[in-house]
């Protein structure tokens, strides 16, 4: 599955979302930021027939980290999987990453919901999914999607796990500066916590189905969904 990467100058853990289930290669990719996205980076977007930027980072990060476009004519959506940002009082994000991904799983819904919204206009492929790094929120928007298309548990785990190799954390963790200005640790990703999120949406709402209509995805656009990204 690594032939799933593709070298996008400036932008990190760049990848086919596709060639799982019955996700079709060319038309839904995942990553990190465009943030320091290259003007060569921006030519091979060019040429993958980009449309669609579904951006899941917080308004604060956007604010400090914007994408760059270099000339590129695509349309951006921002879709924040977690509350507001990182020190939200009401809705802190979890520090530890075995409790950020139910939480994620709770509070991602609606951005989930848009993501479908956005899909199930075929004019919107080639669409790019990206949060930061494109490990944890663009981690749980892929592993739904490519459930939505018949993948199973064992090919969403292995998709997600790539995101070690991609952003060199499968030695461990590595250190990084947050939007904040703050020291941290991006640590590498397991199995059990994309489980996790998958567990809670199927524990609290039986199915992904029922949960993206809970968050007012309709029928039609899952159909159009499975339509537009189906090999």
């Amino acid at each position: 599955m690594t032939d799933a990467f593709i070298d996008i100058p400036g932008v990190r853990n760049f990848r086919d979302a596709g060639g799982i289930g019955a996700l079709r290669r060319g038309v839904l990719y995942r990553s990190g930021s465009f943030h320091t996205l290259t003007e060569e980076g921006a030519r091979r977007l060019k040429a993958l027939g980009l449309r669609t930027v579904l951006d899941l980072r917080s308004p604060f990060e956007l604010e400090t980290w914007p994408d760059q476009r270099h000339g590129l004519d695509h349309e951006t959506l921002s879709l924040p999987t977690l509350p507001a940002n990182r020190g939200d009082v009401d809705r802190p994000w979890p520090e530890d990453q075995a409790s950020l991904y139910p939480f994620m799983a709770e509070t991602a819904g609606p951005s989930l919901a848009a993501v479908i919204r956005r899909l199930a206009a075929p004019e919107s492929l080639a669409a790019v999914v990206h949060c930061a790094v494109g490990k944890d929120r663009t981690g749980l928007t892929i592993a739904v999607l490519q459930s939505l298309l018949g993948a199973s548990e064992a090919d969403i785990t292995a998709d997600f796990l790539l995101s070690n190799i991609g952003l060199g954390l499968d030695d461990g963790p590595v250190p990084y500066v947050d939007e904040a200005g703050a020291e941290r640790l991006s640590r590498p990703v397991g199995a059990e916590l994309i489980a996790s999120s998958l567990t809670w949406i199927d524990t609290h709402h039986g199915s992904i189905p029922a949960y993206l209509h809970h968050h007012g995805a309709t029928e039609a656009e899952l159909d159009a969904v499975r339509t537009n990204l189906s090999a």
